[in-house]
């Protein structure tokens, strides 16, 4: 079961990301990584392994920005390496994405984009997403991640950020669960509510078939074909050990509930 993590805002993304990543270690994974927009570009840090593997990889090479998110990969298509851990960027490195789930057509997605000259660097479904955000990219990121969505098949959670529009982080959800999370003049995001509680207990969930988009100023709801959607954050009173058992009295009682959704994450890609 992966995690996603995403900041905005005044503060240095990495730690905030970083940590959020480890309030989501009870989901399970094999790999992490994160990508800071810093300077005019992005740059990626990524480890196969525990986040222990990825802290020492930044403790070399810390990326200084405002603007982040990161991921930790349960491996589904390719083996948990450097190379197929999350974040994945285009060719030219402009954008850069995490994916919870499963992209059904990505074998037919990936010829493709082979035939049109893309080079691949990993074995994920993940990567064609963010060569088809980049090529349909023409000044509205928005609008670049419907078009990739709406040629993408399966159950999934996505989210994009561009050094183009290094403000702004994209989101969609397709069945796998995102949550944000409202701070001063700073934005979080998440695949659980545990990532954000250290900073924030105003949230929003992002429902089914729903894009958003975040800067430090706030989060706009849109239905993925950008149909606009009212909602007003709630207020989360659990604290962060409540929330990691996700509402049930014990860890075991949640894992019981939680095991055919593991089953099928496990199965992903292998049958």
């Amino acid at each position: 079961m992966c995690g996603i993590m995403g900041y905005v805002g005044p503060q240095q993304a990495a730690p905030i990301v970083l940590e959020g990543l480890r309030r989501l270690e009870y989901r399970g994974y094999d790999s992490a990584g994160l990508a800071i927009i810093e300077g005019n570009g992005i740059t990626v840090r990524k480890a196969a392994g525990k986040i222990a593997n990825l802290d020492a990889v930044l403790s070399n090479a810390n990326p200084e920005g405002t603007l982040g998110i990161g991921h930790t990969r349960w491996a589904t298509h390719g083996p948990p390496t450097d190379s197929n851990a999350h974040p994945h960027t285009n060719m030219q490195a402009t954008f850069a994405v995490v994916h919870n789930g499963i992209i059904e057509n990505f074998a037919d997605l990936k010829a493709e984009l082979e035939e049109s000259g893309v080079e691949f660097v990993s074995q994920t479904d993940t990567e064609v997403l963010a060569h088809l955000v980049g090529q349909y990219y023409d000044g509205d990121l928005r609008e670049a991640v419907r078009k990739a969505v709406d040629r993408a098949v399966g159950a999934y959670a996505l989210v994009v950020m561009t050094s183009h529009e290094p403000d702004h982080i994209v989101a969609v959800r397709m069945i796998s669960p995102l949550v944000v999370g409202f701070g001063e003049g700073e934005m979080f995001l998440a695949s659980g509510v545990p990532a954000l509680l250290e900073h924030t207990r105003s949230m929003m969930v992002i429902e089914d078939g729903e894009m958003v988009s975040l800067t430090a100023d706030g989060a706009v709801v849109t239905t993925i074909g950008g149909e606009p959607i009212d909602r007003s954050p709630v207020d989360v009173e659990w604290d962060v050990e409540a929330a990691e058992k996700g509402g049930f009295d014990h860890f075991m009682l949640k894992e019981i509930h939680e095991q055919p959704e593991v089953v099928a994450e496990t199965l992903m890609g292998r049958i």
